[in-house]
């Protein structure tokens, strides 16, 4: 009778243990809190990626504004360097 009282007790504490384990959940709620932190580097880096392409469009620009005063300065050089032109006077024949 010992041995049977003693072989439920050792059941019984065995099968409590096993009900109190908590690591499935803890797994789930470590999964949840690595997917949310996963998200917030995602858009952190989408974030970045807006701010570089918008500093590109503005290089562009830039770059695109300092072509066209450089060849209006190119332009106005060429026009002061140009030779007057002075009239063929006319002969008489």
């Amino acid at each position: 009778m010992r041995k049977s009282l003693a072989l439920t007790l050792m059941l019984t504490a065995a099968l409590g243990l096993a009900a109190c384990d908590k690591k499935s959940e803890d797994k789930a709620q470590d999964a949840q809190q690595h997917a949310e932190q996963a998200q917030e580097k995602m858009d952190q880096a989408q974030s970045k990626m807006n701010d570089a392409a918008k500093e590109n469009a503005e290089a562009a620009k830039d770059s695109n504004q300092s072509a066209q005063e450089a060849a209006k300065e190119q332009n106005g050089a060429m026009m002061q360097k140009a030779p007057e032109t002075q009239p063929v006077p006319a002969t008489k024949p």
